[in-house]
């Protein structure tokens, strides 16, 4: 009775956190999923909200309607708090809308937590955040702090988060001094030496190729997203990213009205909340390359890339040996 006690108080305790972080609310057509997450983040209380929206899109009849619904749950804010909002009159697509609105907050704000109105949050994730942009502030070896742990049960480490090369964006904070390097077209960077920049983090080289294949696609602007640019300037520039070894955030927004997770048969959707309890850093700050890998062998479909990667190689040694007879 009394660790059910426990951890109810516990729980109890999370839910009347209020968040000292700024927070980003971005938001586009979708009521449903905006209205839980906002309920969470009036739960948290931040005393800043921003509220980015994109505009209705082109020929979409019911985009207008929609946009505006979601727009409303912004007068919903019944705390003390300064609302800031950023409301897009036309649509300007995944990439350039979410990036814009970051820039819109970072340009005001040193450091702070994004949220997107698919990500629902565990009441601790805000405290974690709070927590995690202090302690590492003005520590340049991290670069980003997310909330959502798909390691599906695996604990890294025994501390309450673990280091990564990657940077997961279902509900993140991180600094001003992250965000400048963001190149939303990656000027900065030319496709000839992305394998060999890959090599210093991978050594797979199955997972050298899927990366180099995205740069590439990002650079021709064929993929109209934003976070990809985020994960390569974290690579190339030895970043690490804090992951919780509890899961603090669900994507529920799989379906066929989502951007880019339209399989509701994910093993990413919906992912149980779990919460933290009293935090414990690790004492090597270094990456957990085996997690990395677990996440890439699931987004890559490493497992039918070296099928395919071996029956080529039998098919070549074949041919060698026929054409030395």
């Amino acid at each position: 009775m009394r660790l059910i006690y426990n951890l109810y108080s516990m729980q109890a305790s999370q839910s009347n956190y209020q968040v000292q972080s700024s927070v980003l609310f971005i938001v586009f057509n979708r009521p449903d999923t905006t209205q839980q997450v906002f309920s969470r983040i009036r739960d948290a209380r931040p005393m800043h909200l921003y509220i980015a929206a994109d505009g209705p899109r082109m020929g979409v009849a019911e985009d207008k309607a929609l946009c505006l619904q979601v727009r409303g749950i912004a007068q919903q804010v019944d705390w003390p708090c300064e609302v800031k909002t950023l409301f897009r009159d036309n649509n300007l697509g995944c990439k350039d809308a979410v990036s814009s609105a970051i820039n819109w907050f970072f340009e005001q704000e040193e450091e702070g937590v994004i949220l997107e109105d698919d990500c629902l949050p565990a009441h601790s994730f805000f405290a974690f955040c709070d927590e995690m942009l202090a302690k590492y502030r003005y520590d340049n070896r991290i670069r980003h702090i997310t909330g959502c742990n798909l390691q599906m049960g695996e604990t890294r480490g025994g501390a309450s988060y673990y280091f990564s090369n990657l940077t997961h964006v279902w509900g993140w904070a991180s600094w001003r001094r992250v965000w400048q390097q963001y190149d939303k077209t990656l000027s900065r960077y030319q496709s000839f030496e992305t394998r060999f920049q890959m090599e210093q983090i991978f050594t797979d080289p199955l997972i050298i190729d899927s990366w180099e294949y995205i740069f590439e696609k990002l650079k021709a602007g064929e993929i109209d997203t934003w976070d990809y640019q985020l994960t390569f300037i974290n690579f190339f520039n030895n970043g690490l990213s804090i992951i919780p070894n509890q899961n603090l955030i669900s994507n529920i927004g799989f379906g066929v009205s989502a951007t880019h997770t339209a399989s509701s048969a994910s093993k990413y959707a919906n992912i149980p909340l779990c919460e933290l309890g009293d935090i414990t850093h690790p004492l090597y700050i270094l990456p957990q390359k085996q997690a990395d890998h677990f996440i890439l062998e699931y987004e890559f479909n490493l497992k039918a890339l070296y099928k395919k990667h071996n029956k080529l190689s039998r098919r070549l040694k074949r041919w060698l040996k026929s054409f030395n007879k």
